[in-house]
This record gives C-alpha cells, structure tokens and sequence, in this order.
C-alpha cells in the first residue's frame, strides 16, 4: 500500500500519543494538502494570462453570469466570499490590465458596476479553456465515478457548514 505525508503524520500520533484520536486527519489533512496542490498547479495556468489565480475567479464570475458581462462589487465579493477589501484590490489590478472597467450603475447613484471589457472576455475564454483541460490532468488519477463521487461527498461536507 502505497502511503503520503499524512499516513506520516497520522504515525508519528500515534507513536507520540497514542490515545489521541486522529482519525478526522486522514480527511482534513488530505483536503487542506490537496487544496494547496491544487492552487499551486493551477496558478500557472492563469499567470500564462496575466492574471492572478483571485483576478481569474473575478473574470470568470462575470463572465459566467453572462452578458452583458456585469456585476455590482458587492455582488462579486459575496458570491466569492472575499471581503470588500480583497475585492478592491483585485478590481484595481484588473483594471489596471485593462480587463475589467468600472462605470456607474445606472439604477443606483451611488452604486458601480464591474465590467468585462472585450480584452477581459477574450483572456477569460482562452484561461478558461487551458484551465478545464488542466483540471481534467489534474483528477486524471480518478475515473469518471470516482469524481462524481468525491464531488457528491465534499458537496455534502459543504452544505453541511452552510
């Protein structure tokens, strides 16, 4: 049987305080390696781009929501559930790059709207395509099933939280 840090790490408990129950690790410690093996192989993809891996999911949520490619700040950071903070300083670099483009909102007056320029949705359509295929290689290891599977179970993990 093949082993990886965390089958280490679970040891080394056991060795050091055996009463202790570890057994939440095996999960919580392969979802949080996973998560940062992840970002770190996916960031390439969107810095190929120009765009941090944050801006790529600020692109990606306009474009989504389809045309007319807008969507409020405060729309964007809930739906990203980033603090407006956050989302200040990722709307400033992207419009730095001429991605986005800020403009008020006609049914608020105090409102803005954030908005895919045509560079912005030409380089989120060209990420997004390298980015799914870089996904697929990513959870190649698993079959079709096994994905669903996993999808289904970190699905309900999530709702559970909600």
């Amino acid at each position: 049987m093949q082993t990886d840090r965390v089958d280490e790490i679970l040891a080394q408990w056991r060795r050091e305080q055996p009463e202790l129950n570890t057994e939440t690790i095996a999960v919580v410690g392969r979802i949080l390696m996973a998560s940062e093996m992840l970002k770190t192989r996916i960031q390439p993809v969107f810095e190929h781009y120009g765009i941090s891996f944050g801006g790529g999911d600020v692109l990606a949520s306009l474009r989504r929501n389809g045309p007319p490619y807008e969507l409020s700040p405060t729309h964007l950071y809930r739906e990203l559930m980033l603090t407006s903070g956050t989302m200040t300083n990722r709307l400033d670099r992207l419009e730095q790059s001429g991605f986005i483009a800020r403009r008020p909102d006609p049914n608020d007056r105090r409102g803005t709207l954030v908005c895919l320029t045509p560079e912005g949705l030409a380089v989120i359509d060209e990420a997004m395509a390298e980015h799914m295929e870089n996904e697929r290689n990513l959870l190649s290891a698993l079959g079709a099933e096994e994905q669903q599977k996993l999808a289904q179970l970190l699905s309900r993990l999530i709702r559970s939280w909600d």
